[in-house]
């Protein structure tokens, strides 16, 4: 096991061919495009569908939010929501993983603030030369598209994946509870102890109400049938208990959503961008910030994707990492022209996304019961009525004004607590601090000393330490290119560690054993 192999890895093959990716792709999932809408109708998807759309507009409005105070307003929430309706419509009814939701995230919020600053320093048009670097962008993803480049995700392995996606889920937490804490301000004479009290009550009571209810199918109390039902609708039911409690205390001032009156640009700007108002050297320029983008694009999108379709999931109609970098690519293309935000897809939702549609069992184990996946619906409706629902939002702005934002952040924390679970990176953590002979069952640790696990996590730990600073350092441009460094960085490890300590770890599942391959 110490010779680095190849693991047969579904969709991530080498062609050899132009666009070879891409028809494979086809080939594979146009047999289930019949199924994934007849499949798609269920209580259980429409529960999802309620929860994710209440999840993702507050994406697209947090994020659409920060991108207007990163860019002085050129570019804002209208933007934001109309790219997350019209491009997740797009990505739904074309993708290979529906189950993929896209949206804004962190890290390209984080670089069209730098691509802002650089323009404003070269006094040049931010909007034409973010049009720019959008299409170059765009056709470089198509590009990598159409030559298999995502077959290079054969190499990147749990350990990858475990830091972003804790990484993601951390921002979420973070974030959360920064925004709660922010109504804490004692020293300003506006304060007030009625909206920070009930700022904590509306995001612990989103959050504690969420948890509960869809960990009801474990509750003796109510037929199953009616459980898996409130499980299901359960996020959706705390966010509209929650907004009618804080509707309630009328003279309480809490802080919600600053969505515009109309449909129109956030600066009152005409939506087509004039790509020709900058000079053509920075035309041909923007190609090279483009290309850090197209990394960072195409990591964040593969990354997610990969941990879509991990085998903890159990699906079944197989992936299409080629055609979902194609329609990205599209959809990012195209919306440069009129200067709309970046999309692609979003970890947290994804994660939540398929954990919603998942039907569970409880399986008896020595040390007691353990819920699991037994198998996940995998359909196109949702993804497609979440787009749509947001998308109808635009006409009804008034209504979604009335959601608190401390709703918005309860749900933000429920999303990133929830998508930890199952993250092994996240477990192995929790073991520091555990007794030894109460470790939970996990496969690696009948193979792996305890001594060994400890030293693996705390190599993951300090790379997520080094990601989590760099974000936001000044140079986190360079971000994109750490994620990258973390292939190098795990195959280095091979001089230090076992390889079958290293596979046993990094392996996605205990049926993986005769399918040893990639970077061990």
């Amino acid at each position: 096991m110490g010779n680095l192999n190849h693991m047969s890895q579904e969709g991530l093959e080498w062609t050899g061919k132009p666009f070879g990716g891409i028809i494979e792709d086809i080939r594979r999932r146009a047999p289930h495009y019949i199924s994934d809408f007849k499949d798609g109708l269920s209580s259980k998807v429409a529960g999802t569908t309620f929860f994710m759309f209440f999840a993702a507009l507050a994406n697209a409005i947090a994020f659409g939010a920060l991108t207007g105070a990163v860019t002085g307003n050129e570019i804002g929430i209208t933007e934001m929501i109309v790219v997350t309706a019209v491009g997740g419509i797009t990505f739904a009814l074309l993708s290979g993983q529906p189950l993929t939701i896209l949206g804004g995230t962190g890290p390209i919020t984080i670089f069209t603030g730098l691509l802002y600053d650089a323009c404003v320093r070269l006094d040049i048009s931010f909007l034409s030369t973010y049009a720019w670097v959008g299409i170059w962008s765009g056709l470089f993803m198509l590009i990598c598209a159409f030559t298999d480049a995502s077959a290079l995700m054969r190499y990147f392995t749990r350990f990858t994946d475990e830091i972003f996606a804790a990484l993601i889920s951390v921002i979420f937490i973070v974030e959360a509870i920064k925004d709660v804490r922010s109504t804490f301000v004692f020293d300003d004479p506006d304060y007030s102890h009625s909206t920070s009290f009930l700022t904590l009550i509306l995001a612990l009571g989103t959050f504690m109400i969420s948890r509960w209810l869809k960990n009801i199918t474990q509750s003796p109390y109510l037929r199953r049938t009616m459980r898996e039902l409130i499980s299901d609708f359960g996020p959706s039911i705390a966010i509209i208990a929650m907004t009618a409690l804080a509707i309630s205390f009328p003279n309480v001032t809490i802080s919600r959503p600053i969505v515009p009156d109309t449909i129109g640009t956030t600066s009152g700007r005409p939506w087509l961008v004039d790509i020709f108002g900058i000079p053509v050297w920075a035309m041909f320029a923007a190609a090279g910030p483009a290309i850090l983008a197209t990394i960072l694009l195409f990591l964040d999108q593969n990354i997610t994707t990969r941990l879509v379709n991990a085998a903890q999931y159990k699906l079944k109609k197989g992936p299409g990492y080629h055609l979902d970098l194609a329609v990205v690519g599209l959809i990012i293309l195209v919306g440069s022209l009129f200067a709309l935000p970046w999309i692609v897809a979003a970890t947290v939702h994804s994660l939540n996304h398929v954990r919603a549609l998942a039907d569970m069992k409880v399986t008896d184990t020595p040390k007691g019961k353990v819920e699991e996946i037994a198998s996940v619906r995998e359909n196109r409706i949702s993804g497609l009525l979440v787009h749509a629902l947001i998308l109808t939002s635009l006409f009804f702005l008034g209504i979604v004004a009335l959601i608190p934002m401390p709703v918005l952040f309860g749900l933000f924390l429920y999303m990133g607590v929830a998508s930890l679970t199952g993250n092994q990176f996240f477990e192995r953590m929790t073991l520091w601090f555990r007794d030894p002979k109460l470790y939970p069952e996990a496969h690696y640790l009948n193979i792996v000393p305890n001594k060994v696990v400890h030293q693996f996590t705390v190599v993951q730990f300090l790379c997520f330490v080094v990601l989590w600073v760099l974000k936001t350092s000044p140079v986190g441009i360079l971000f994109p290119l750490f994620i990258a460094m973390l292939v190098p960085i795990r195959l280095f490890m091979g001089k230090f560690f076992k390889a079958e300590h290293l596979w046993a770890l990094v392996k996605e599942d205990e049926e993986e054993e005769e399918e040893l391959g990639i970077v061990i």
